[in-house]
């Protein structure tokens, strides 16, 4: 997998000068333990990890360490191994404001699920998400830092809501300045529902003008390379990527675009006209340049064999509002609506589209770990999902190591921020998780928490069990209510 940021620091080394008659302190030391390099898909043994604040400040042989630093708490971190924060790179909150509530209420979930950084690509509830950012940046609000995107571009009268209409350049450039200037954001997304397909191309281009990331959904009418042209930085969902490796692509846009076959034809021959050849010479261009994808498996996964489970009886239902839970109705009805044929085209479009997940690794593209979890995503769980989204990486055709790179690497990377994150090594964020078993040879490993720091502060199995027994009490009053308005 690659990266846009130089090799870190031999882990085995400190920047810290060793003072002469003293040790120097720090506030936390976790002692004893596997440090995994992620990078070089190594663990290096009985190391003690200092932390100051937010940071990390020594990483060194515990011996060595423990002679010259102090901490005012110790985590044994002795037969366990210690990874980078994870980062789930494609969250949503969203549903109305009658469910804002529900919607904050998952934010611990990620914590306790040793996830520390989200990238939120837009919902419905754009501006309290944006005010979300800023509270838990601030300390008033608890959850993992969250990026952002504030409100999507789109066309007019869009299907999706919370966006920013445009129908013209003019727009464009009105709504990139809103969302540059105003609302800061991390990063823009553009969807295409009803965006006429050059705009999608100008807000594309425009945004990378203004050195603003970009990811997003693609027209049918324009090739996934028009979009890499233009600038995109990631294309998220991993249909894009096989859309990209159909050899007739441009003649199905082409197609699209003047009205002489509608979606469900066109989708028909995408289905039918994958080539590998063809694959691999438009992911090599992803990578050149330094276009990242997030696959968002385990979404497709779950619906795709809806029939099959209708999770009715998923132990995780009792972390999610009732609100919440009812957005999962309209993916869940058009499922139901399908005959048998339709099932099994079902089944093997996700396996045909799965199986471009290595190609793309083997082309050197930077794979990025999202869940799309969130409203209206039927039962892709905030905090589980990144890990089954994992372990389908895995079971796809990824190792343990490149799929623990894609939640720990890669995000930072995308960000441009693997100077700070990604990494276990003086100068980086104290942002750990602290786990039972090594995922370089399992990655199933990775749900094996024992403890998670974010932003310095430690959370042991009590605390995090605490959050989502919180989270847990929260929907149980919220069931209850419900259920009491139902019987008035």
């Amino acid at each position: 997998m690659k990266f846009l940021a130089p090799a870190i620091a031999a882990l085995l080394a400190t920047t810290m000068a060793t003072p002469a008659l003293s040790a120097s302190r720090g506030d936390v030391m976790i002692r004893h333990v596997s440090v995994v390099d992620v990078e070089h898909a190594r663990t290096v043994r009985d190391q003690a990890v200092v932390l100051r604040g937010e940071d990390i400040v020594a990483v060194g042989k515990d011996g060595e360490i423990t002679r010259d630093w102090e901490a005012q708490s110790v985590v044994e971190g002795k037969g366990r191994f210690l990874i980078p924060g994870l980062w789930d790179m494609h969250v949503h909150f969203g549903g109305g404001p009658d469910l804002i509530e529900e919607n904050k209420a998952l934010l611990p979930l990620y914590v306790a699920h040793g996830i520390t950084t989200i990238r939120d690509c837009s919902g419905d509830l754009p501006e309290q998400v944006l005010e979300w950012r800023g509270e838990i940046a601030g300390g008033t609000l608890f959850g993992p830092r969250l990026l952002t995107s504030g409100a999507k571009i789109e066309g007019i009268k869009p299907v999706w809501k919370g966006t920013i209409e445009v129908g013209s350049k003019a727009d464009v450039d009105a709504a990139l300045a809103r969302l540059q200037d105003r609302d800061k954001v991390d990063f823009v997304k553009i969807t295409d529902s009803t965006l006429d397909p050059q705009l999608f191309l100008y807000a594309v281009s425009q945004a990378k003008a203004r050195r603003l990331r970009t990811s997003g959904h693609i027209p049918m009418a324009l090739t996934v390379q028009q979009a890499v042209d233009a600038g995109i930085s990631s294309i998220e969902h991993l249909d894009y990527a096989y859309k990209a490796g159909v050899k007739d692509e441009a003649a199905i846009a082409a197609d699209f675009a003047a009205g002489r076959i509608d979606r469900a034809e066109a989708n028909r021959r995408l289905d039918t006209g994958f080539d590998a050849a063809t694959a691999m010479n438009s992911y090599r261009t992803f990578a050149a340049k330094g276009v990242f994808v997030t696959p968002t498996l385990n979404g497709s996964r779950v619906l795709a064999w809806l029939d099959a489970d209708d999770h009715a009886h998923d132990p995780y239902l009792a972390y999610i509002g009732p609100k919440l839970r009812k957005t999962y109705d309209w993916r869940i009805e058009r499922a139901a609506k399908a005959d048998a044929a339709a099932i099994a085209a079902r089944h093997e479009h996700f396996d045909r589209m799965a199986a471009v997940l290595p190609m793309l690794e083997k082309a050197g593209v930077t794979v990025i770990a999202g869940t799309d979890a969130g409203f209206l995503n039927s039962f892709n769980y905030p905090g589980i999902g990144l890990h089954d989204e994992l372990s389908l990486f895995v079971a796809k055709g990824l190792t343990p190591a490149q799929a623990l790179a894609a939640a720990t690497r890669a995000g930072p990377a995308w960000f441009g921020r693997l100077d700070r994150f990604g990494a276990i090594a003086p100068g980086k964020a104290a942002d750990l998780v602290l786990l039972d078993r090594n995922p370089l040879k399992d990655i199933s490993a990775t749900r094996a928490i024992h403890a998670v720091v974010m932003r310095g502060k430690p959370y042991d199995r009590a605390a995090l069990d605490g959050m989502l027994a919180q989270t847990k009490d929260k929907v149980a009053a919220w069931n209850s209510a419900e259920q009491k308005a139902a019987a008035q």
